[in-house]
């Protein structure tokens, strides 16, 4: 039986997070485990999640302060894959329903013949929810603008909704990885490219979030400028 991880980053996801669990396990999928990495949420999401872990195979990594999405992410993988025996497969996904987690199995799936699995929203089937025009652009020129730099053959870069091998995690050096923010996760699956393994996207619908406040905000398309112009010379 595989043993399978889904990462869970919150900063105030109080509303959302008991329904995406609920959600998650009730998916049945043997091996299952969740790691929520609350920053010290101000709406208690902290607290809730160390409700659920008493219901629910579930882990909770509480962070003192909101540092980024990137570094919330490196110390959930270091933390899964400092174990004797890590997962078979480690998932990453948003907290706010953006990423449906039916989706989970279909990647489960397609991962037994791959390394890295992309939830994309910009491959044949895949689409997005309840976007305007000038977010729409902006995602598909940051896109655009990360494969042309980097040479990447990818539709979707930004995408957060992602399925990892273990052993992807353990040989990408997450010490040095450098994005903080979104960027994360275009250096992510370029250092996976950069190594040979086999990358897969998968269409997913992406939904905007119906609860909470939104956490993109032009410095991200800032850091996605330089970022991406750097990690072109970066191993």
């Amino acid at each position: 039986m595989s043993k399978i991880f889904v990462v869970v980053p919150t900063y105030n996801e109080r509303e959302n997070l008991k329904p995406l669990v609920e959600e998650i396990f009730g998916l049945k999928i043997n091996g299952l485990s969740v790691l929520v990495v609350d920053d010290n949420s101000p709406d208690d999401t902290g607290q809730l999640a160390d409700e659920l872990s008493q219901k629910y195979p579930l882990q909770v990594l509480h962070r003192a302060e909101k540092q980024g999405l990137g570094k919330a992410y490196v110390e959930a993988f270091k933390d899964i894959l400092s174990v004797e025996n890590p997962p078979d497969y480690i998932i990453q996904m948003d907290a706010d329903f953006s990423h449906d987690p039916k989706i989970i199995p279909k990647m489960l799936e397609e991962i037994k013949d791959h390394d890295l699995v992309l939830g994309s929203r910009y491959v044949p089937g895949g689409k997005i929810e309840n976007w305007d025009l000038a977010r729409r652009l902006i995602s598909r020129f940051g896109n655009f603008y990360a494969r042309l730099i980097l040479g990447l053959p990818y539709r979707d870069l930004t995408g957060g909704f992602k399925c990892f091998r273990h052993e992807v995690l353990e040989n990408i050096n997450l010490d040095s990885l450098s994005s903080v923010g979104y960027c994360f996760q275009i250096e992510t699956t370029l250092r996976a490219h950069r190594r040979g393994y086999k990358i897969r996207e998968t269409p997913i619908t992406f939904v905007e979030r119906k609860t909470g406040v939104s956490k993109f905000n032009p410095s991200i398309i800032s850091e996605a400028f330089w970022q991406v112009f750097l990690m072109r010379w970066r191993r």
